[in-house]
């Protein structure tokens, strides 16, 4: 379940895999020139920083989190053993350390969710199935199920949102219970109460 929070609430934990140059500092997007034109196509995938065609080269990889979190753990690229005419994403690079320093990264956000009642848990995930199958056998009850459901949720939403700031819990706090950025958390809570 909170996966799914973390997708709605503005995808604040999207993980890949991060580069750092020789120096020591993060680079910004490469740039990638396909002649004239009014933009220029750009990425931040850690294989365009592969040092060809003027882009930086990539000393050490990283597990990286579009929250701002950075691993502490540094994988070097061994250049010697890579191509250096081909591009890198097509070297047999090994991803494993970045992507679970990320996943770690991610178990400390979901442990630090706050967790549903058990019972609650289950009439979600009934509520999921039963809607699942309307969806396909009834699809106009499926239809007026959600219409009712959604008014629920603005109803509860909004009385919940109002409810944090009359205790006065800060900003901080509700981003952890989510599971989210501080910057999601305001959206979401801002969402019910200015639908």
């Amino acid at each position: 379940m909170v996966d799914r929070v973390l997708k709605t609430l503005g995808a604040a934990h999207e993980g890949s895999v991060g580069v750092l140059l020789a120096d020591g500092t993060e680079p910004g997007p490469a740039y990638f020139d396909v002649g004239s034109g009014p933009t220029m196509p750009s990425t931040r995938e850690w294989h365009a920083y592969d040092g060809r065609y003027g882009r930086p080269q990539a000393a050490v990889l990283r597990g990286s989190c579009s929250c701002g979190w950075r691993g502490a753990a540094e994988y070097p690229l061994d250049w010697a053993t890579l191509p250096a005419d081909g591009p890198l994403y097509e070297a047999d690079v090994d991803l494993s350390g970045p992507i679970a320093d990320y996943e770690a990264h991610l178990s400390v956000i979901r442990d630090g969710a706050v967790p549903l009642p058990a019972g609650l848990t289950e009439l979600l995930a009934e509520l999921v199935r039963q809607l699942d199958v309307l969806a396909v056998k009834e699809p106009l009850v499926a239809l007026k199920a959600l219409a009712d459901l959604r008014y629920v949720v603005a109803r509860t939403g909004e009385d919940a949102a109002y409810e944090l700031g009359a205790r006065d819990v800060p900003l901080k706090a509700v981003a952890s219970a989510l599971g989210t950025s501080e910057a999601a958390a305001r959206s979401y809570l801002n969402d019910y109460l200015h639908p």
